[in-house]
């Protein structure tokens, strides 16, 4: 008969602790979304889908997600060049640069909103300069855009800077070895390594994008029809006490980004897969 010992460990067993993460997780995220829905319940179906789809709103989905969609997406090229620069290279000043990149974790999403709608105006520093070439920033979805590429790049540094540390350079030597050019190095060997973390920092930064308010909001004008996202669009139907129309309007903004992010994550469990077989 074998003898098992089971290895001591600080932490309480699996069911102790699967118990307290669900409490928790439940009390955090799943009530409050409970009684989102729940709130809905007191309309009726046609109630519910005049609200949802009534022309300012439907605007205010396209600006949201497209707009969300572009900086996540800028973030993720530029937030792995700004990674990639971090850990492959030593100079002066590397440090501070690496702790400015946090910087739109630390500040305040209204202090960051006020600094961007001053820059960009059309008499601010850098508005001043692209005015002149007919290009209008602030009070446009395209001022939108860079508020969301602010607040969201730090996701995607701090996403793949730990896969790049960890990141044997061996690997690229090798293919050096055997005449793989720097693209052929990047593409076949570094990228498919790195690409679960990238799409991580996207994923988050895309998601973190979806629900700002107070870094977009002062940029934006909030023109309805024009410039007016969905979480603005909530606020004001709550400062009107319309709570059933904001409760509508957040639940199909909660199913779709569940959707988005549900798709993504599957993309990458597919993809860890997949690599992990190869």
């Amino acid at each position: 008969m074998k003898l098992t010992i089971k290895q001591w460990s600080p932490l309480p067993g699996f069911g102790l602790t699967l118990g307290y993460g669900v409490l928790y997780l439940s009390l955090i995220v799943l009530l409050p979304l409970a009684a989102l829905v729940a709130k809905v319940t007191s309309l009726t179906w046609v109630q519910f889908w005049d609200i949802v789809t009534d022309a300012r709103v439907v605007e205010s989905y396209k600006l949201t997600f497209g707009a969300s969609l572009t900086a996540a997406l800028v973030n993720a090229v530029f937030g792995l060049v700004v990674a990639w620069t971090l850990v492959r290279y030593e100079f002066p000043g590397r440090k501070i640069l690496d702790a400015i990149v946090d910087m739109p974790f630390a500040m305040p999403t209204a202090i960051s909103g006020i600094a961007l709608a001053t820059i960009y105006a059309p008499n601010g520093w850098i508005g001043s300069l692209l005015a002149p070439l007919g290009i209008k920033t602030a009070f446009t979805p395209l001022g939108i855009t860079i508020a969301l590429i602010f607040i969201g790049l730090p996701f995607v540094v701090r996403s793949v800077q730990p896969a790049l540390q960890e990141l044997d350079v061996e690997l690229e030597d090798a293919a050096r070895s055997l005449g793989a050019t720097r693209w052929q190095t990047f593409r076949r060997v570094i990228f498919p390594l790195l690409f679960p973390s990238l799409l991580t920092g996207f994923t988050l930064a895309f998601a973190r994008a979806l629900g700002e308010y107070g870094s977009v909001v002062f940029i934006s004008g909030n023109m309805p029809m024009k410039t007016e996202i969905t979480s603005l669009l909530i606020i004001f139907k709550l400062e009107e006490y319309n709570y059933e129309g904001a409760a509508a309007i957040a639940t199909v903004m909660l199913a779709f980004s569940f959707i988005i992010l549900l798709f993504i994550n599957t993309a990458q469990w597919w993809f860890s897969r997949h690599q992990r077989r190869a």
